[in-house]
């Protein structure tokens, strides 16, 4: 499997984004107010944190934009049909990738450059891994097929001591070699896949 292909990554970014879509539609808005496994983070927060960095910022990066701080500052949950905006958002972040220019050259982050399909590979990890977060947290199953979660696995292996180093992750969490693919990934990445089952 290669991991630098955007037709490989393209697959794996519409797969994650339409799960991605689909917890969110099962988010109780009588939940949002719940605590998570997330440190400090209660549901809004991250549901916010994700539909930001996982649509609006994904679509912004394709397009070499920066996120307007009007998008950094929205309470998204506000609005009680932020599911249905999430998804389309999704999409249209999605269809931005589409284009093959979109995976051409770099990304301007405002502090540093990254390369576009890196930085598409990361957001990629935070939808699935931030969608098993709020699906975890809601009562849900965030479910991806094995290619995708191999590919998750990847990213977080690959830029796990990074986002250690900014408390993104935290310690990784033992399981057996022979765990699911995306346990492995969620356990690399410092989280308890029991805590989904």
């Amino acid at each position: 499997m290669t991991y630098d292909d955007p037709k490989h990554l393209h697959t794996y970014m519409t797969e994650c984004a339409a799960e991605a879509a689909r917890v969110a539609r099962g988010v109780p808005a009588d939940r949002l107010g719940d605590s998570t496994h997330c440190t400090d983070w209660d549901v809004r927060a991250l549901v916010n944190h994700w539909v930001l960095y996982t649509s609006h910022g994904l679509e912004h990066r394709a397009l070499r934009k920066q996120l307007p701080e009007e998008l950094t500052a929205r309470d998204f949950t506000a609005d009680p049909d932020w599911p249905a905006d999430y998804a389309a958002q999704l999409d249209r972040a999605v269809a931005a990738w589409a284009d093959p220019a979109a995976w051409e050259g770099e990304v301007d982050l405002g502090m540093a450059k990254m390369p576009a399909a890196q930085i598409a590979s990361m957001v990629i990890k935070e939808m699935a891994v931030h969608g098993w977060d709020v699906a975890t947290a809601t009562g849900q199953k965030f479910r991806i097929s094995d290619d995708a979660a191999r590919f998750v696995l990847h990213v977080v292996d690959e830029h796990g001591d990074l986002y250690r180093q900014y408390d993104g992750f935290a310690d990784p969490v033992p399981v057996p070699d022979d765990a699911p693919v995306f346990d492995r990934a969620l356990a690399s990445s410092g989280r308890d896949p029991k805590l989904g089952h």
